[in-house]
């Protein structure tokens, strides 16, 4: 039998009977696994193994060139920085007295946009911006923000203008162009403060030329200029721009269910704008010729049995049509209607309502003649009259 303490045969430490390296080895498969991995790591640097490298997300993705502008986008940045300076943001403020401090506070009531008319810091807004309004902040487009005052307005073509008493060399009046060449299908630029958010451009064509609205006043606008470049609450009183960036309209609403935009914009026309901000500014309202009138509502004509025509309700004393014989409605002694005088022509236009009506008379100013025609009975009689001054709105 063999001792296997004898010095023949030596016995093993336990830890390398089970192959465990002795203490302070390292282990083979420690050095290999290593010497791959470092192998690895020198191989995808070197573009060898493209599926070891780090995900895509974690590296910055080379810029490709952009290269120029397409033309329409230079014309249309161009635009906006050449009228945007002209553009102003309009606040309409109430003056209310604090309960517990009793002091005065300015109240925002609203707000809309607007824009320089003139070197002298004339302003041009929507009436229905400021009509509400006690006193009107503007904010130019330098971010500078001057108290303005009222000059004067128009009810009837949602027109107002305000001034600012500020440095001439920090106006920017805006350039004017014309409404009577306009065509569908135009491009156009509105710029404007929607939801406060101001100097905001959108884009869009002339849709439609011709409309007809009912003002603020209650009277009709026409010519009114149809627009799908987007419109939104604050827009109110920017102006509506041409390729040319000359200034062609006043945005002034939106035929909308929700409140916001859908597709369908109005702006009161320049030629209008034009014609009447000079008298705002000098008068402070609108010479306005009239006969000297009033007439029914067509609903009321009709139940009266006038199917076409504006029927006088009351003749004015001491005015143009009291001294050219027009005939107002009466009630005789047993109650019944008199019919008045049916105007149904003005200066040789048709009238077949009382919008007509109002139409006809629009442009025309205090002590002109106008030929009138009305339906009295059976018979047609021809007159003239001189137009009175309208009374202030």
């Amino acid at each position: 039998m063999n001792d296997s303490s004898s010095p023949g045969n030596p016995e093993l430490p336990r830890s390398q009977r089970h192959g465990t390296p002795p203490s302070g080895s390292v282990p083979v498969w420690l050095v290999a696994t290593l010497l791959v991995t470092i192998s690895a790591l020198m191989l995808r640097n070197a573009g060898y193994l493209p599926w070891l490298a780090a995900p895509a997300a974690t590296q910055p993705r080379p810029i490709t060139p952009r290269g120029d502008l397409a033309d329409d986008e230079k014309s249309t940045i161009e635009i906006f920085r050449k009228a945007s300076p002209s553009v102003v943001y309009v606040t309409s403020l109430s003056h209310r007295r604090d309960r517990l401090s009793l002091n005065e506070m300015d109240i925002p009531e609203g707000s809309g946009t607007g824009f320089v008319y003139d070197d002298v810091g004339h302003i041009v807004t929507n009436y229905h911006v400021i009509r509400n309004a006690q006193s009107a902040k503007v904010t130019l487009a330098d971010n500078s923000t001057w108290e303005a005052r009222l000059v004067g307005y128009e009810a009837n073509k949602d027109l107002a203008v305000l001034r600012v008493d500020v440095p001439p060399d920090r106006l920017r009046k805006i350039d004017i162009g014309e409404s009577s060449n306009l065509q569908v299908g135009q491009k156009v630029f509105a710029i404007g403060s929607p939801f406060g958010l101001d100097q905001t451009l959108t884009t869009g064509v002339i849709s439609g030329l011709g409309r007809e609205m009912t003002s603020i006043g209650g009277q009709p606008i026409e010519g009114v200029i149809q627009t799908d470049a987007a419109i939104n609450p604050g827009n109110s009183g920017g102006p509506l721009l041409d390729s040319a960036g000359r200034l062609i309209g006043v945005n002034t609403m939106i035929v909308s269910r929700s409140g916001t935009f859908s597709g369908v914009g109005f702006a009161v026309p320049v030629d209008i704008v034009n014609q009447f901000v000079p008298e705002l500014i000098l008068y402070g309202s609108i010479q306005r010729g009239v006969l000297g009138v009033a007439v029914f509502e067509d609903s009321i004509a009709r139940q009266l049995g006038v199917r076409s025509g504006a029927v006088i309700q009351r003749v004015h004393k001491n005015g143009g049509a009291a001294a050219a014989g027009i005939k107002p409605t009466t009630i005789d002694d047993d109650g019944k209607i008199q019919l008045g005088d049916v105007i149904v022509e003005l200066d040789g236009r048709a009238i077949r309502s009382s919008n007509d009506l109002a139409k006809s008379l629009d442009g025309h100013k205090p002590l002109e003649k106008v030929a009138v025609v009305v339906e009295r009975g059976q018979k047609r009689v021809s007159m003239t009259v001189e137009l009175q001054e309208a009374p202030k709105n």
